[in-house]
């Protein structure tokens, strides 16, 4: 029996037939796309002092897994922070935008006296702000943070409502190492540790190794497909606890020093097992991994060392706002290579947007850039002539290798950064011109701000002044000829 088809149904059965095969080439392109995307990998340490690793130059500290990894990556001597505290510092990388834009200035959430209306957990990143979570899961990829969040308490701004498919830390700034129960008692409940959201259930064993073991499980399940992780140690914050076996391999030191060489030991013993994992799953190959810090050292909470920089964790000397800074991507950047022009933790947003695929052109509205180009010495230049950092009263802004301070409580000082980077020799006598010049320019970024949202109490400042003093170089004030 023949049958008949209409001429019209035909073309129609036909048309139907190439929608379904682009269908299927359109998937299986996003797919094939998909696969090929590297892998993004952001560990982020928590006021950790510059000097502290071996490949900064310790001779008292242990980090031989990250010491290998720099030997596969880029160390960029001059990477900084847009902010000398945890909060603030982390809002900047999330966004890729000053976050004094926005008006989370240099002050924790939640703070002490809020200019919006809001109060205590209602504090946090403000929801209108995209975070590169968003960007990435946006261009397939699968997102995760594991560790500190420190973006407000309430559950609008918990991690998996800001772009992140999984969670596996706690909201707060800083928790116990060890597991919270009846010898150990819970101070705040955004300390709580939280696996996905509501999910409250304590860890056994040592926090830091706990976050890079949910690490390696997070990296097994999705090595077939592109994933971000955001790797956010509370380590080295205080409080200062660490294991007696970490303690043991330190015999030599005494006090907070032994207690934060214990804690940066284990924190390097948790990047190995995050690069063993990705080695094992033979991912090494199409994954960028980085390496850095969210502010100085804080010298009297927890004997980090920043030297050869002046300064400390909330004051924007160079100890306060430069940062170690490694980045690895095999076959695309050259290993155990450094690189010596400024970068920011702002940049990151932009970079990882674009090996996702975005457009540069979709970009908008960003203060970092894509520093790729630069590392890859197919761009010369710098990313940035020009950086800010703001507090309240207290700023600073570093143009070209010039750098003017701002204070509230003493004149303004000027440092050549490329020549002085403990900030020993002020020069703004002899240059009052371009003391002025920059000390304009400063202003004039700052009127395009919003004002903070949220302070501290005012004796916060004068505890900021007084941490300064005391680790900062003796100051220099260089006359006119």
């Amino acid at each position: 029996m023949v049958v008949k088809i209409r001429n019209g149904f035909n073309e129609e059965l036909a048309l139907h037939g190439y929608k379904l095969i682009l269908l299927v080439f359109l998937v299986v392109g996003q797919w094939c796309s998909a696969q090929n995307k590297p892998n993004i990998v952001f560990i982020l340490a928590d006021d950790a002092g510059y000097a502290d690793f071996g490949f900064q130059g310790s001779k008292d500290f242990k980090t031989p897994y990250l010491d290998e990894f720099a030997k596969e990556s880029v160390r960029c001597t001059q990477a900084y922070v847009s902010a000398a505290v945890c909060g603030p510092s982390r809002a900047g990388f999330l966004t890729g935008k000053y976050q004094q834009r926005f008006g989370f200035e240099e002050n924790n959430v939640p703070g002490y006296m809020s200019t919006s209306g809001v109060t205590g957990d209602d504090m946090g990143l403000p929801l209108d702000q995209r975070t590169i979570a968003n960007e990435l899961k946006q261009r397939g990829y699968t997102t995760a943070i594991f560790g500190k969040w420190h973006m407000g308490n309430a559950d609008r701004f918990h991690p998996t409502n800001r772009g992140f498919d999984d969670f596996y830390g706690f909201r707060g700034g800083a928790r116990s190492f060890m597991p919270y129960d009846e010898t150990n008692k819970i101070d705040k409940n955004e300390n709580r540790l939280e696996q996905g959201f509501g999910n409250y259930l304590e860890h056994k064993g040592y926090l830091t190794d706990v976050l890079a073991d949910r690490t390696n499980q997070f990296i097994a399940q999705n090595k077939d497909r592109p994933f971000f992780i955001y790797l956010s140690f509370n380590a080295v914050h205080t409080p200062m606890q660490a294991t007696n076996e970490d303690l043991d391999q330190f015999p030599n030191l005494t006090g907070k020093r032994k207690q934060l060489a214990a804690m940066t030991l284990a924190m390097d013993r948790a990047c190995g097992k995050v690069y063993d994992q990705l080695k094992k799953l033979d991912l090494l190959d199409n994954t960028i991994i980085v390496f850095t810090n969210d502010n100085g050292g804080p010298s009297d909470a927890n004997a980090s060392l920043n030297k050869p920089l002046s300064g400390t964790k909330a004051n924007h000397l160079e100890g306060g706002i430069r940062v170690p800074f490694l980045i690895s991507w095999k076959g695309v950047l050259q290993g155990n290579t450094t690189y010596g022009n400024p970068i920011s933790l702002l940049d990151m947003y932009p970079t990882f947007s674009i090996i996702a695929g975005v457009e540069a052109a979709n970009l908008k509205g960003l203060d970092g850039v894509d520093i790729l180009p630069f590392l890859k010495k197919n761009k010369s230049g710098r990313p940035h002539e020009t950086l800010y950092w703001k507090k309240e009263n207290r700023a600073a802004i570093r143009e070209l290798d010039w750098k003017l301070i701002r204070y509230p409580d003493r004149p303004a000082e000027l440092y050549d950064v490329s020549k002085d980077n403990a900030e020993k020799y002020d020069l703004a006598l002899q240059y009052p011109n371009r003391v002025r010049a920059m000390y304009k320019k400063l202003f004039q970024w700052e009127l395009g701000l919003e004002r903070p949202k949220w302070q501290l109490q005012r004796k916060f400042e004068g505890k900021a002044a007084e941490r300064m003093d005391a680790y900062s170089a003796p100051k220099i004030r260089m006359n006119k000829d």
